[in-house]
């Protein structure tokens, strides 16, 4: 690639924030204001996802440089640790993926519940609402059909347009909650504030994930030695200093006591400032954007199953496509029928949260631990102009040791899913060396 065809500073700058400001941040302050038992808590669990995603994205993007990605995170795996871990985990983390739509797609069901609904419906009727969406956009991807890039283009103005909406409101006094008397949480013990903390930070590391695609592009960088820790700086800044301002405005619009409990709280905000109509207008535009979310999940996930066929670590039928209408047809309908499980089994966003980031967890610090091993495997590209993070290893370990701690408090806080979430990766541990031994000429 020549050099004028490579990323530039403000490319890798805005691609880090397009990677991670998603739909999360219009329903996870509620989530992380509910678990925090001050503000201090709630903000400094924003503060502290922000700086882990730093160290996070600066590991993948020297995990890229040193062993470049073709075929997802398996290669990496297979060659830091054992297909077998590979299989396994990247399993894990299709699962992860569909539990994220599924988690998002409530989101929707919750904006748009309060349209449809004159009354709060159960979380039976909304994981229904949910349902819908994903067999909808099943659908709709079976018989061929392409949401346009246009159409997707209206997803980020969406996005875009609520978090200024949300953050303009903070420069209207007339709109603020009246401040309730927030009670001293000085008497909480040593373990309470790290729970709180934890569960806070697991709703921070939902909003702030997408930045380990930072693997993609370590060789596409003009100058990486420079470019890449600039970029990951000043979009991850730039993401906090957003998320910072939104849940700010969501603390001094709705009251952080009343936060804690609200429904819908992008809409709560457009409500003070337009009226009952601007609720309505922002509840559908968001179930728009979540519709939008769905099918772009429901179009990548199938393609990685389907690489993952090829590979051989999946059986061929995931390979099974409709030529004529271009659709992975195996692929897309075990990912959605996924998706309508966890939906199923977990009918709650904060169900599906704790379920998402364990499985999350497992991924993270795996993958993320990888570069101690590529560290030590190709020192031969030391010197050589690939990307080289500074203050190895203690990024990286910081990184590993934050989610072995996410996923130490989900497994205190919802054992059932983490003990899911184990026994899920038992499982595609022991089906690995099912299929090999069939696969074993007689």
């Amino acid at each position: 690639m020549d050099k004028q065809s490579k990323l530039n500073l403000f490319d890798l700058t805005m691609i880090v924030i397009g990677l991670v400001i998603g739909l999360g941040i219009f329903r996870t302050s509620k989530d992380a204001a509910e678990a925090a038992l001050s503000p201090t808590i709630f903000f400094g669990a924003w503060i502290v996802g922000g700086v882990i995603a730093f160290c996070g994205a600066l590991t993948y993007a020297e995990i890229g440089s040193r062993y470049p990605v073709t075929g997802g995170y398996y290669k990496i795996f297979s060659y830091a640790y054992h297909p077998s871990i590979a299989f396994a985990i990247n399993c894990v983390i299709l699962i992860s993926n569909a539990a994220s739509l599924s988690g998002v797609a409530l989101i929707g069901a919750e904006y748009i519940s309060q349209v449809i609904f004159a009354t709060e419906p159960s979380s039976f009727v909304k994981s229904l609402i949910a349902m819908s969406a994903i067999i909808a956009f099943y659908g709709i991807n079976m018989m061929g059909l392409r949401i346009s890039t246009r159409v997707l283009n209206f997803l980020m103005l969406i996005k875009v347009g609520m978090l200024i909406i949300i953050i303009a409101a903070l420069f209207f006094p007339k709109f603020y909650h009246p401040i309730s008397f927030i009670h001293s949480q000085s008497d909480a013990s040593f373990w309470q504030i790290v729970l709180s903390f934890g569960i806070a930070l697991k709703a921070a590391s939902f909003t702030y994930g997408g930045y380990q695609q930072t693997i993609n592009f370590g060789d596409e960088i003009q100058n990486p030695q420079k470019n890449i820790p600039r970029g990951v700086f000043m979009g991850i800044l730039i993401i906090i200093a957003l998320y910072l301002a939104v849940s700010y405005s969501y603390y001094k619009i709705i009251g952080f006591d009343e936060l804690k409990h609200a429904k819908g709280i992008a809409s709560i905000v457009a409500e003070k400032m337009f009226g009952e109509t601007g609720r309505t207008i922002a509840s559908i535009l968001l179930f728009i954007a979540v519709l939008a979310y769905v099918n772009v999940i429901l179009l990548s996930n199938p393609r990685v199953m389907y690489a993952m066929s090829e590979d051989g670590i999946l059986p061929k039928s995931f390979q099974k496509k409709d030529e004529k209408r271009d659709v992975l047809t195996v692929s897309l309908t075990v990912f959605a029928i996924i998706c309508v499980v966890v939906l199923f089994f977990a009918d709650t966003f904060d169900k599906i949260l704790s379920f998402s980031i364990f499985l999350d967890s497992i991924g993270m610090a795996t993958s993320a631990a990888t570069i101690f091993v590529l560290r030590k495997r190709t020192k031969h590209l030391d010197g050589t102009g690939i990307y080289s993070m500074k203050l190895y290893p203690f990024m990286p370990l910081i990184f590993v040791l934050t989610y072995i701690f996410v996923g130490t408090i989900i497994a205190v806080t919802f054992p059932q899913y983490a003990l899911i979430g184990f026994i899920v990766f038992l499982i595609f541990l022991a089906l690995y060396f099912i299929i090999k031994r069939k696969r074993k000429p007689v």
